[in-house]
């Protein structure tokens, strides 16, 4: 009898990997084809500890991102635009039009029951899904501060309780996924964005969601091919004609990662990339596992049984989501361009007219967005990204000597910094690489995740660098940065049966560089949370030229 542990049961070796062999190339090392499918989490197990640390983690996030989150008490940076914008939903349903921001901002700080809103639509830059995001908060507690600013918080804080539970999934560890939560719970530019209403990390919360359906889909469909491999004698081996045939099932998570995946797109456009490039990944996950259950073809079993789920749930879905964030603009008559395809001919006259003007407004929205070129003192170009070459200045005042906070010192500053936490992203750079290895010479799934997350949060900004773009853009990339070196230092830990020196020299590395991402988190702490601080003191924390 053939055991599944044998190496009888090795999967299918493509052809390239064949002929790789006769260059010195040596497959991974032989694990069960059912531990192989399913990764199951290392025994014993307790579902309470999966839990008790993530929810740990987050709640220490919550505690440092609601901290004096109406402070300061004025509108900071794009605020401007996304607090109205969310508070004309509110009222309108669409986007209605605001005098000029120098008048109204003191105005409705001053007195938020007397707003300078009118009915005619105005033209805006972006869709509503994310201005949906803030205006539950401004429902909630009103226009002010506090208001705009409350559901970024709250989605900040749950970004920080899902990473935990994707690191957990993904490096089948409680304790690697606490990890990667408290490095992100740590990460300035995260926290920044989490204390800011801006669309940015709406965008980053769904597509981490996403991310975490999708992973969560992979194992559940994963462990249903393998139980379709169970052979009569209850051992597991692959079959070609059962990979080939076999189908995984409902598959709801995708079902979410598809809503999840709209909703990021109906923040700003580039969820999009997101949405193709986790489709992309998706594709690769089938086509990995029908391969590894013994598929001679597996792009072919994939195209037919796989692609409707990897597509169909994904692209409609999320197609139908970012439509349904303009119901406010469907339903009215004043938003910007609602009638424009009224009475209308043409070839495309059988689509409906609200449709039809949606795709002209959508037009002009895009051609706004790829042509703007006007300059602006804090942007920055993507390549100065990930070493945190240029952040932008959210927030600045010099308070008078003998304010709070400024009693001793001759010249004090207040400011909000979006800065990434620099121990974080230089220590990201060598994790990035890190991770490349494991993909391209290790064939680690794993770090094949990271980078496509992290690709299509950064990359397809380079298809924009004559455009005015900024360096906080890159919140999308906290989390897969995170997991990065969540990943390096579990590699500095070394494997479970290492020596016991090994794992104890790992441990202390690991310590450290985590213990110095700790204190680089808190002494900029003032910078992310305009407290007062000596002008010397926030000179000192100027580290880079380009960061003044």
């Amino acid at each position: 009898m053939i055991d599944e542990n044998t190496q009888a049961t090795a999967p299918y070796l493509p052809p390239w990997e064949q002929r790789l062999r006769r260059f010195g190339y040596t497959p991974r090392p032989h694990t069960p084809l059912r531990d192989r499918l399913t990764a199951p989490f290392p025994r014993p197990f307790a579902r309470w500890s999966g839990w008790a640390g993530p929810l740990l983690v987050a709640a220490l996030a919550g505690v440092l991102r609601f901290w004096h989150l109406g402070t300061p008490h004025t509108v900071v940076f794009d605020e401007t635009y996304y607090a109205k914008d969310a508070w004309s939903l509110l009222r309108l349903g669409y986007e209605g039009t605001w005098p000029d921001r120098k008048i109204a901002d003191p105005q409705i700080l001053a007195d938020p029951q007397v707003i300078p809103l009118s009915d005619p639509g105005v033209f805006v830059a972006h869709p509503p899904g994310g201005k949906w995001v803030i205006a539950l908060g401004e429902w909630m507690f009103g226009l002010n501060p506090f208001g705009w600013r409350f559901l970024t918080a709250v989605l900040g804080t749950l970004s920080v309780l899902m990473l935990c539970r994707i690191g957990r999934r993904l490096f089948r560890s409680t304790l690697l996924g606490c990890l990667a939560g408290t490095l992100i719970a740590l990460d300035g530019l995260h926290y920044v964005m989490s204390r800011t209403a801006l669309l940015d990390l709406v965008v980053m919360f769904f597509a981490l969601a996403a991310f975490g359906c999708l992973l969560i889909d992979r194992d559940k469909a994963r462990a249903r091919l393998a139980s379709s491999l169970r052979q009569a004698d209850g051992h597991i081996r692959p079959d070609a004609h059962t990979a080939t045939r076999a189908r995984t099932g409902l598959r709801p998570w995708r079902l979410a990662a598809g809503v999840c995946l709209g909703l990021a797109s109906s923040a700003k456009w580039n969820g999009l990339y997101f949405l193709a490039f986790f489709a992309a990944l998706t594709l690769l996950w089938d086509v990995g596992a029908r391969r590894m259950a013994g598929a001679h073809h597996p792009y072919r079993a994939v195209l037919r049984k796989d692609l409707g789920w990897s597509l169909l749930s994904l692209i409609p879905v999320a197609t139908a989501t970012y439509l349904a964030t303009w119901t406010g603009w469907f339903r009215s008559s004043d938003g910007y361009d609602r009638h424009w395809a009224d009475g209308r001919g043409g070839p495309w006259s059988w689509i409906p007219a609200p449709l039809r003007s949606l795709w002209h407004y959508e037009h002009g929205v895009y051609q706004f967005n790829v042509n703007l070129d006007s300059f602006h003192k804090y942007e920055s170009n993507p390549w100065s990204w990930l070493v945190l070459g240029r952040p932008v200045l959210f927030h600045y005042e010099s308070p008078k000597p003998g304010t709070t906070g400024c009693h001793t010192a001759p010249n004090c500053s207040q400011t909000i910094l979006a800065l990434g936490t620099p121990a974080l992203w230089w220590t990201a750079c060598a994790a990035l690489a890190y991770v490349l290895y494991r993909w391209a010479l290790r064939r680690d799934w794993r770090a094949g995740t990271i980078l496509c997350g992290a690709a299509a949060g950064y990359l397809p900004w380079f298809l924009y660098q004559d455009r005015t773009i900024f360096s906080f853009y890159a919140v999308v990339l906290v989390p897969y940065l995170c997991l990065a070196v969540t990943m390096l230092l579990a590699a500095l830990l070394g494997p479970r049966n290492a020596p016991e020196t090994r794992r104890l020299q790992g441990a202390v590395a690991a310590g450290v560089i985590v213990l110095l991402i700790a204190w680089n988190f808190i002494y900029f702490f003032p910078l992310y949370t305009a407290q007062t601080i000596p002008y010397a003191d926030w000179q000192a924390r100027m580290w880079l030229e380009s960061w003044i």
